[in-house]
């Protein structure tokens, strides 16, 4: 079962030492072991840590990289919160 993450705590994971999180189409990507990895450099992934990244990564990349990658990666989702 995977675990139900709020933006706020995807935030606090900001930094490769916290778990370098991101936001992809409401779920939520651990990105810490994969960052020197990416075929993109480092920098990339650690100015959108925290943040949903969405935009950022349809841009440059299509479906079989999500699908390649986010058995590996993938460590939750994106609560609903209320808009106020």
């Amino acid at each position: 079962m995977s675990e139900s993450f709020t933006t706020k705590q995807v935030a606090e994971h900001n930094t490769v030492d916290n778990g370098l999180y991101i936001i992809i189409d409401g779920d939520v990507y651990g990105m810490a072991s994969f960052v020197d990895e990416h075929p993109g450099g480092a920098k990339i992934l650690k100015r959108v840590g925290g943040k949903d990244a969405s935009k950022q990564f349809w841009k440059y990349h299509n479906e079989s990289v999500l699908k390649k990658y986010a058995p590996k990666l993938k460590v939750g989702t994106l609560k609903e919160e209320a808009k106020l």
